[in-house]
């Protein structure tokens, strides 16, 4: 039997993802090819995101903010004016959207809401459509969808010259992905009108994503391609903007239990979103998915509760005033 030929690794980068191909010396054709990392898509995003949302406390942590500190805020806006302007941006599918805009209209009776919303993915828009149609009790709202990225709506509205002021704008867990962040702050907070406020909410300090980004940084792979920023990188470049801003924090948690069973399918799509990467547990180097799977499991990143592993999802809600 002829001895295994010594094989040899090659490394393909590209912008997204590198491709490990095994290739055979030149005396043997055949090739053995290793599946290559990727990033998710935008419709593969949307899967896993759910798997996260399913799985986490993100949006009860977020009506728990609403409940508590938006009707205060929500009472100072508008300045006796009988239309106010709301723009979301990066609004995903709507939900969080439209319980601020019912908390906006308790604190205003009787007055005329305008909602932009910017959305680049289609599905997102489409899920949001179908939400406001089911709605009975949103007579008093106006809807507006633009299906752009926010750099796309700042390329626009500067374009056209006309510059839309806002009483209320907010900007919930999407600055990850927007390619400048000090650049898309100024420019969103300079759409405020006199007496609005711009709503920023970011990951938390305190959450386990923070301890994963920094200290565990070497555990992800080079296929995530968001930005790792959490509450102090925002706050530092509001302090720069010389702008006025107060900071809340809501615990949330994220039950990643799944990521640790072998072939669990929600434990692939929670750790695709976790690290942004198309099947990372079938395609990322065995060492990376160990040092990943053990950094999460680390007291800094997560607990444990009644046998299940939680990760910790704090968010900061920073409200800045224009």
């Amino acid at each position: 039997m002829d001895p295994v030929p010594e094989m040899k690794r090659n490394r393909f980068p590209s912008m997204n993802f590198e491709a490990e191909i095994l290739t055979a010396p030149h005396d043997n054709s055949e090739l053995y090819v290793i599946p290559s990392m990727r990033s998710l898509t935008a419709e593969e995003y949307v899967e896993a995101f759910k798997s996260f949302l399913d799985h986490s406390t993100e949006h009860q942590c977020m009506d728990e903010f609403n409940k508590k500190e938006m009707p205060n805020i929500m009472a100072g806006l508008g300045n006796g004016k009988s239309t106010i302007n709301v723009l979301g941006v990066g609004s995903g599918t709507g939900e969080q959207d439209l319980k601020m805009i019912r908390i906006l209209q308790a604190a205003h009776p009787g007055v005329f809401i305008d909602n932009e919303i910017i959305e680049p993915n289609p599905q997102h828009v489409a899920a949001y459509k179908e939400l406001v149609n089911q709605a009975p009790d949103l007579q008093n709202v106006s809807f507006i969808w633009h299906q752009l990225t926010s750099l796309e709506y700042e390329q626009q509205v500067k374009e056209k010259g006309a510059h839309k002021k806002f009483d209320f704008i907010h900007m919930i867990q999407m600055l990850y992905r927007v390619e400048d962040i000090p650049s898309t702050i100024k420019f969103f907070h300079s759409c405020l009108d006199h007496h609005g406020k711009l709503l920023i909410i970011i990951l938390s300090d305190s959450s386990g994503w923070a301890s994963l980004w920094k200290k565990y940084r070497h555990c992800l792979p080079s296929t995530d391609s968001g930005h790792y920023i959490t509450s102090s990188g925002i706050t530092d470049i509001l302090k720069r903007l010389g702008v006025e801003y107060r900071i809340y924090e809501f615990p949330s948690g994220w039950d990643i239990t799944e990521c640790f069973i072998e072939g669990d399918p929600v434990g692939i799509h929670m750790m695709d979103f976790l690290t942004g990467t198309k099947n990372f547990l079938g395609t990322a180097p065995p060492g990376l998915r160990r040092q990943l799977q053990e950094a999460l499991c680390q007291p800094e990143c997560s607990s444990k509760k009644d046998g299940r592993i939680i990760f910790s999802n704090n968010l900061s809600m920073i409200v800045v005033e224009s």
